[in-house]
């Protein structure tokens, strides 16, 4: 007697995976059943009053190379944004200080209520603002020479007419987007405490890549600080870069080779790759494998290394930029506060390209996807007219036909579907017609099937055969 086996029941992470492969097999079948034929039959324009097919075949051939245009003209800027191009803008620093309860300010007998002797501070304000282009930097460069008014009004920005620059300004990358830190480095000086003497620095927190709202240390466009001393002071701003992707400082048998002191990674693996191609050292074989000639023997102190190794074999030659140094001396005189002039430098800074924002707006815009969806519609709509036009072309030739011999035209149908109906019931006999029970084979003539080289071919094979002779 046969043991039972026993019944479990399906997992159900099984479950779910089966459910979706036969979701996936109906979506499958109902997109195989649509209709996606969008040209219009032949023999349509025969029989439709107007210019309407010829406009609809133009309009399908201005689609077909509107379409080939756009394709290719996404693909040329997707192969743009994934090229690093960096644009360099000017960066215009004003760096400034203000005083207060100086010995000078304090009046002759230095009697001022609320202040001690010895209790003058000073303020200092470094802004940086990006220039809008070449011929705003030629221009503000002229007003500067006309007069002080220039870096003032500049620097008075966030003052008065706070607001709107705040709303001109807002687009614009900051101040503090183009800087790892920022470090005031103060000359030694015996009449001041240590403790005045020390070091200022400000360092970039760490924000996410995509964060929308920035916390306020880490977007400005000005950044200040006091401290207490009555003398003028010596101080070093250094500025440290950031970038991205970021750059490096090239050894000087490296910058030979590629002819630059400044590249990042990919640019110097590319440079020596072109470099390569230039010289011809690669092996005829091994295409991997590089002779090294004078300058790469030097670089990489080897003859002859796979081209895979030559991005990790540069990180000895690679060093970080050297930080952008202002000097700056601090002004607490009198003299220099009748009339105070900020120091200004320009430095050049790296910016994405004003194009690729907009060529990543064209390839993420959501509009875009919506707009295909609706133009799938579209041609879901079209194919099926398509089809309801070919049926009617189809009725259309069928009545035609009828009209002008309906007799023969409806023994001609009915034998067809009589054929049909046999090869449907599997009653047809084989060849779908040897026995010669065809209306073809009912007519006689020079124009029949009898009056055929195959035919006669058959009789005088059927002639030759012995039982035939024997039947003679």
């Amino acid at each position: 007697m046969p043991v039972p086996m026993p019944q479990h029941a399906v997992p159900p992470q099984y479950m779910a995976p089966q459910r979706n492969l036969q979701h996936q097999n109906d979506a499958a079948l109902r997109r195989s059943r649509k209709p996606t034929d969008k040209n219009i039959p032949d023999g349509v324009e025969d029989v439709v009053i107007g210019e309407g097919v010829q406009q609809y075949k133009s309009l399908r051939d201005l689609e077909k190379r509107l379409d080939a245009a756009i394709v290719r003209k996404r693909l040329d800027i997707q192969d743009s944004i994934s090229k690093t191009v960096k644009k360099y803008r000017t960066m215009r620093i004003w760096v400034s200080n203000t005083v207060e309860n100086q010995p000078w300010q304090t009046g002759q007998n230095g009697s001022v209520p609320g202040t001690t002797p010895g209790s003058g501070r000073y303020k200092v304000r470094i802004e940086g603002r990006l220039l809008e282009d070449v011929s705003d930097l030629a221009e503000k460069d002229s007003d500067d020479e006309g007069g002080a008014q220039g870096p003032g009004d500049a620097m008075a920005e966030d003052g008065s007419d706070g607001k709107k620059a705040a709303t001109t300004k807002r687009s614009e990358q900051r101040f503090s987007h183009f800087f790892k830190s920022i470090t005031v480095d103060f000359d030694k000086s015996p009449s001041t405490s240590p403790a005045e003497m020390q070091t200022i620095t400000w360092t970039k927190p760490q924000v996410p890549p995509n964060a929308v709202n920035l916390p306020p240390n880490a977007d400005f466009d000005s950044v200040q600080f006091s401290r207490a001393s009555q003398e003028n002071l010596n101080v070093t701003i250094s500025l440290v870069r950031d970038e991205t992707p970021e750059r490096y400082k090239l050894s000087k048998e490296l910058a030979e080779v590629l002819d630059v002191e400044e590249e990042t990674r990919s640019g110097i693996v590319l440079g020596i790759w072109d470099y390569i191609r230039a010289m011809g050292l690669q092996e005829d074989e091994e295409k991997r494998l590089v002779r090294c000639d004078d300058r790469l023997r030097a670089i990489f102190g080897r003859d002859q290394m796979f081209f895979p190794q030559i991005p990790e074999s540069i990180g000895p030659h690679t060093s970080p930029l050297d930080p952008i140094k202002l000097p700056y001396t601090i002004r607490v005189d009198e003299e220099f506060h009748k009339d105070p002039t900020p120091t200004v430098y320009d430095i050049q800074v790296a910016v994405e390209d004003p194009l690729r924002s907009k060529m990543l707006a064209l390839t993420q815009n959501p509009q875009y996807a919506a707009g295909m969806r609706q133009i799938a519609q579209l041609d879901d709509q079209v194919a099926l007219i398509i089809q309801a036009l070919t049926h009617s072309r189809a009725k259309h030739s069928f009545f035609t036909a009828l009209s002008k011999d309906p007799a023969t035209f409806v023994r001609r149908w009915i034998n067809s579907q009589r054929r049909d109906l046999e090869t449907i019931l599997g009653e047809a006999t084989r060849g779908g017609g040897e026995d010669a029970s065809g209306p073809e084979f009912r007519r006689g003539g020079s124009n029949s099937v009898w009056d055929t080289a195959v035919a006669h071919e058959a009789v005088r094979y059927m002639l030759a055969k012995p039982d035939a002779g024997m039947s003679r």
